[in-house]
């Protein structure tokens, strides 16, 4: 359900359901081998997910702190309008460097 792919050095997950409370534990699976590495960088690829609940977005902000706790970055790419909306109305979005597109997010770890 969520994949775990590298641009580089950068990992990204990317997935195609809904973050909701059901995908969490795949979610975190999806994060386990990048949160082990030294200094954690990742994107999390938002193209795909129809919808995120408040079970997904409190998620999202754990493996923030899970990510900064290791000196890590978390970023987030790609999200469609619903899911953009969530991410504003909430102040979620607030909490992380978005971006619209996944290459933009890979590549503004190199700037």
């Amino acid at each position: 359900m969520f994949k775990q792919s590298k641009q580089g050095s950068i990992n990204v997950i990317s997935g195609a359901v809904p973050l909701t409370g059901d995908a969490l534990d795949l979610l975190d699976n999806a994060f386990a081998d990048c949160l082990n590495e030294g200094q954690p960088r990742a994107v999390l690829d938002l193209r795909n997910i129809p919808l995120i609940d408040s079970a997904g977005l409190e998620r999202m902000l754990d493996l923030r702190d899970r990510f900064q706790k290791r000196t890590g970055v978390l970023k987030l790419a790609g999200a469609n309008p619903l899911c953009h909306d969530i991410l504003s109305v909430t102040g979620v979005g607030l909490q992380f460097e978005v971006f619209p597109e996944l290459s933009q997010a890979v590549g503004s770890f190199i700037q």
